[in-house]
């Protein structure tokens, strides 16, 4: 489990099909093999260790799921160490399963703040919630804003020194993982027949908070 709350930002020293090796000074320093290390947001285990260097095997399934594929040598990603016990969560509970990917369609200055706006699937969408989490490429973030098809973000100062948020450019492709606890409402709303079972590769989209409220007001 990880918070999204970015505690390095490493540099990419290999990236092949089905290996990347890391290099990063502070999250190295207490990480042991077969540890779990986000990487830009995606669960991956320590297979092997170098001095500061950390080697990941990456599965098929992963690439699939991820924007991992595009990651080349030189290339900038946020690191985070999995949580302990008696860490506090500063971010969001975030499983580093990533459920797939979105894209950077715009970006504006808000006074010292900066706001991106991404395009994301349907079946994501339906799962963000204005003013509620979402992980993107491992940086817990609040959303301020949704549409039918794109939903927005704003980067304060700190996350904006300390993430590759900024490092985006329009149309580059992100990896996403919404809130866990909507996706457990989302499925029980699914179970008890008020949410349409997935089919095909674009689930219909559905506005889960306004499915809960329903279910509350046919069991009251």
């Amino acid at each position: 489990m990880f918070t999204g709350i970015v505690e390095e930002v490493g540099i990419v020293v290999e990236a092949q099909d089905g290996f990347v090796k890391v290099r990063g000074e502070h999250v190295r320093d207490t990480t042991r093999l077969g540890d779990s290390i986000a990487v830009d947001g995606v669960d991956l285990t320590v297979t092997r260790l170098d001095g500061s260097l950390m080697s990941f095997d990456v599965m098929p399934e992963t690439y699939r799921c991820t924007n991992l594929a595009r990651l080349e040598t030189g290339r900038r990603v946020n690191l985070e160490r999995s949580v302990r016990s008696e860490d506090r969560l500063s971010g969001h509970v975030v499983r580093g399963v990533v459920e797939g990917t979105g894209k950077l369609r715009g970006r504006r200055d808000d006074g010292a703040a900066v706001i991106l706006d991404f395009e994301a699937p349907g079946r994501l969408l339906a799962n963000i919630v204005p003013r509620g989490p979402i992980c993107i490429d491992g940086v817990s973030l609040t959303v301020i804003g949704k549409t039918e098809t794109t939903f927005s973000v704003s980067l304060v100062n700190f996350t904006q020194a300390h993430t590759t948020m900024l490092e985006l450019e329009i149309g580059d492709e992100i990896n996403l993982e919404t809130d866990i606890m909507i996706r457990y409402i989302s499925q029980l709303l699914e179970a008890r027949g008020l949410l349409a079972s997935e089919s095909g590769d674009e689930p219909a989209e559905v506005d889960t908070v306004a499915a809960w409220q329903a279910y509350k007001a046919k069991r009251s």
